[in-house]
């Protein structure tokens, strides 16, 4: 089976929020499990571990009563009246089989209404959507489920297992990054009757896990169960981060995004939030697993709000070869990543300099390939370290520089990147004059440019921007010319499309609210714009302020400028 790394190059992992338009299609689901048996049903299912399913006898009697098995004993379960499988290992009591099955109830179906803000017309928003996903309750009369479930919502509904009645949500926080999102309900009705589920600890490979949601392909609850396959640093397709993930081989379809993945135990090991889906690719699902959740939850606590994932705000390369380890000073038995770059807007660029070689992080040795010990017979990529840490700690970074050892407290903050991952719920910043229609770039204004395969269909120059560019200040942005509104004064000047907007009457541009600035209280006779590709645009100013009141007539468009770039 092919690696999803190398995957990904010709395919995406979905996130599985389920439209409500979305046509039903086949799904590996069960029903909702009796009292008396485990949470994820064997009828038709995958082997557990544990048991051994064995063909019953033409004469079976499946309407006999079960009763209760004695530990280690052998017993008949009745499994849909057709056949009976065999449990082996039982646990203790049969309470303890009992207790796992509340944890279905206090999973839930989000119902929310999206209204995404419009990239390429930012003066208004898209139309509104309706989607359904899955989430579940937890402690402190909270539910969590994905972020990407409740983007741009408008408004956000959650009905229980059994009932009919939707409730009015709260959105308490939203985690971009880790793709989790917190919310509440006021109505003391939603939560009688409920017992939060309870968070497990970070499962081992093989382990049997259950997703539980509200997938595709019918209404009611649906499980499905599967081991835990890989545990890796994953990239999260919603925040465009990369963070400790789970692996699993249950199905996670679309409307499964927020639902929780149960433990044999009944606890909690993870949040199903994407998949893969490729050709060569079969039964492959993504769970965030609980100490990326912990994180949050604990995060959201301390603050009262987000704040987000520390990153190293570095590039760095790997020390395998034994020449260039040598050409670096370093001894034989010392191990550890070169820095290639220093983001200057990061804390680390402060201590930190190209050509320095990281040999530990926090007390732990990182190799030559950027691993550290992390389970067992188990290595894991040491920016996992970094990100257990919170938005403002510091850390203790030991580095090699011109052979000598030097220790470093460095205080940890998120990533600055020139074009903005997220929007944050914010609406695009935009300004108009005389018909040029000025933006920042952002990836989600890509995707609405370019579609969803941007990185392979817009300009080469805005993408390597965007994969290799740093800013050099903390509101440094991208600017561009996102299109041209025709009109007598722009003559010749209507195929200018997502050019960068380098300057302005000589004058560097910073930022969008820089450009909005210098323009609004230019003096000069004509307005200069220097383009990339040694374009320029050049209008007589009194002229050109005149005429942008008329172009918004004519396009309905109700201000030349957002909002935020009004105060």
């Amino acid at each position: 089976m092919e690696d999803p790394s190398s995957a990904t190059k010709r395919s995406k992992r979905k996130r599985d929020r389920k439209p409500k338009e979305s046509p039903a299609s086949p799904n590996r689901s069960s029903p909702s499990p009796p009292p008396a048996s485990d949470p994820v049903p064997a009828v038709g299912g995958r082997r557990s571990r544990k048991s051994r399913r064995h063909e019953a006898p033409a004469d079976a009697d499946a309407s006999r009563p079960v009763s209760p098995p004695r530990r280690g004993e052998l017993k008949p379960v009745v499994n849909g009246g057709d056949a009976m499988a065999v449990v082996e290992a039982v646990p203790a009591s049969w309470e303890e089989v009992v207790r796992v099955v509340p944890c279905m109830d206090a999973v839930v179906k989000v119902f929310c209404v999206h209204t995404e803000p419009n990239f390429s017309l930012p003066w208004q928003r898209k139309r509104q959507y309706s989607s359904s996903s899955s989430g579940f309750i937890i402690g402190g009369r909270r539910v969590l489920t994905n972020a990407h479930s409740v983007e741009h919502y408008t408004q956000v509904k959650l009905k229980k297992r059994g009932s009919d009645t939707k409730y009015l949500a709260t959105v308490l926080a939203i985690g971009t990054e880790c793709d989790i999102a917190l919310l509440t309900v006021s109505d003391d009705e939603f939560w009688e009757g409920v017992s939060p589920v309870e968070f497990g600890t970070l499962p081992a490979l093989q382990d049997a896990v259950t997703v539980v949601g509200y997938p595709i392909g019918g209404d009611t609850i649906s499980v499905t169960s599967g081991v835990v396959s890989r545990i890796e640093i994953l990239s999260y397709v919603h925040g465009s981060t990369e963070l400790l993930g789970l692996q699993i081989d249950a199905a996670i379809n679309s409307g499964n995004s927020g639902g929780p993945a149960f433990n044999d135990r009944g606890k909690c090991v993870g949040i199903a939030f994407q998949s893969l889906k490729h050709e060569d690719a079969e039964n492959i699902g993504y769970v965030i697993p609980t100490p990326v959740i912990k994180h949050f939850i604990r995060d959201y606590e301390k603050s009262g709000e987000y704040t987000g994932f520390p990153i190293l705000g570095i590039e760095w390369q790997k020390m395998e070869n034994p020449d260039l380890r040598k050409a670096m000073g370093m001894k034989p038995d010392q191990k550890g990543v070169r820095v290639r770059r220093v983001e200057p807007t990061a804390p680390e660029s402060g201590c930190l300099q190209p050509s320095d070689i990281i040999l530990s992080f926090d007390g732990v040795d990182i190799t030559n390939d950027g691993t550290v010990p992390f389970r067992h017979g188990e290595r894991i990529g040491f920016s996992y370290l970094v990100s257990q840490k919170y938005t403002g700690e510091k850390a203790l970074v030991k580095v090699l520089r011109n052979s000598k050892v030097h220790e470093f407290k460095i205080r940890l903050a998120t990533h600055k990147r020139l074009i903005a991952a997220h929007v944050k719920g914010r609406p695009p910043s935009y300004y108009i004059v005389a018909g040029f229609v000025f933006a920042a770039v952002s990836v989600p204004y890509l995707r609405s440019e370019y579609g969803k395969d941007y990185e392979y269909d817009a300009p080469v120059k805005l993408l390597v921007k965007h994969l290799h560019s740093m800013a050099e200040s903390p509101d440094e942005q991208l600017v561009v010319v996102s299109q041209v509104l025709v009109a007598d004064i722009n003559i010749g000047y209507e195929d200018i499309v997502n050019t960068q907007v380098l300057a302005f009457n000589g004058q560097p541009v910073k930022n969008l609210k820089n450009l909005v600035t210098m323009v609004e209280n230019c003096k000069d006779e004509f307005l200069k714009f220097d383009l990339e590709y040694d374009q320029i645009v050049v209008l007589e100013t009194e002229t050109a302020k005149a005429a942008t009141q008329d172009i918004l007539t004519t396009h309905c468009i109700p201000s030349a400028m957002s909002d935020d770039l009004k105060t």
